[in-house]
């Protein structure tokens, strides 16, 4: 169990509300600290201002997409190093290439995979799973 002084941070970006309820809660209950927000532009504001260890980033959102929003992070000094996994209906390669090409340390389609596998893959990349 972590305690308070190493609980990871994970910003969530969705603009579906009920399915950001959900992995919120999910992920709270796994222990991280979780903020959420609801589309790009409030995704920029708090990887600023909050310091995630990892985003969730959906692909599809209002005011600037999660390919906008993946590029302007990796272009940013001080959030180019954050971890983000892309949580999208996108589930074409092209789709997933663009997100490569941008950075992504990895991209998950949500019609393939269950919030447990989405909590592992958290863990995996904060270091905190059997590798």
């Amino acid at each position: 169990m972590q305690d308070d002084q190493t609980k990871k941070k994970i910003l969530l970006v969705e603009d579906d509300v009920a399915l950001a309820a959900v992995y919120r809660s999910r992920l709270e209950l796994e222990n991280f600290e979780t903020r959420e927000v609801n589309n790009g532009e409030q995704a920029l504001q708090a990887a600023t201002e909050f310091k995630p260890d990892l985003i969730l980033l959906d692909a599809m959102m209002p005011k600037i997409s999660g390919f906008d929003v993946l590029d302007i992070l990796r272009n940013t000094p001080e959030t180019s190093n954050i971890r983000v996994i892309m949580l999208t209906a996108l589930s074409q390669s092209k789709d997933k290439e663009r997100a490569e090409a941008l950075g992504v340390d990895d991209y998950l389609v949500k019609s393939q995979v269950v919030i447990g596998d989405v909590v592992e893959r958290v863990k995996y990349h904060l270091g905190l799973a059997p590798q």
